[in-house]
């Protein structure tokens, strides 16, 4: 009788001491190489979009891609020519938090950021949170929506 006690508390500690261990796993999630992948596009893009590289955006955008403003929504052609125009510079994105989370083909990243644009000639800043949504085809992401949501306050480190 007392070996089988030993036994289950001893059962029962290793139990427990795994449990953990898949917590602290949980809590400290390192990101995949298709999470670090689409995460480093993400901040790609933006660096094109401040440099306006329409060439490499051009690429980067599907045939199909959406992009939801404060002011509008439209399609990849006429965000190209805002690009282009200078109608939205994106100066810089802020970025301040990022994840990643990847359904099959399709990958959602929201990002928490202020971002510094000059729209209409004038300097701006405000803090979004943006969804990106990539998909994969033939072996290469492509940005299907960018959906701007602007935040009551800044996002601050």
């Amino acid at each position: 009788m007392k070996a089988l006690i030993v036994a289950l508390i001893i059962s029962t500690s290793f139990t427990y001491a795994f449990a953990q261990q898949a917590k602290l796993e949980t809590v400290v999630k390192k990101e995949t190489k298709s999470e670090q992948e689409i995460i480093q596009l993400s901040k790609d893009k933006w660096d094109w979009m401040s440099s306006k590289d329409a060439e490499k955006l051009d690429k980067l955008f599907d045939e199909k891609s959406v992009f939801v403003h404060m002011g509008g929504s439209w399609g990849k052609k006429q965000e190209l020519d805002v690009i282009k125009s200078g109608g939205i510079w994106y100066k810089k994105a802020d970025i301040h938090e990022t994840s990643v989370n990847i359904i099959e083909n399709t990958a959602i990243i929201l990002t928490k950021m202020d971002l510094v644009a000059v729209v209409g000639g004038n300097e701006v800043t405000n803090p979004f949170i943006v969804t990106e949504v990539f998909v994969k085809k033939s072996g290469t992401w492509k940005l299907g929506s960018l959906s701007f949501t602007k935040t009551m306050t800044p996002e601050k480190k």
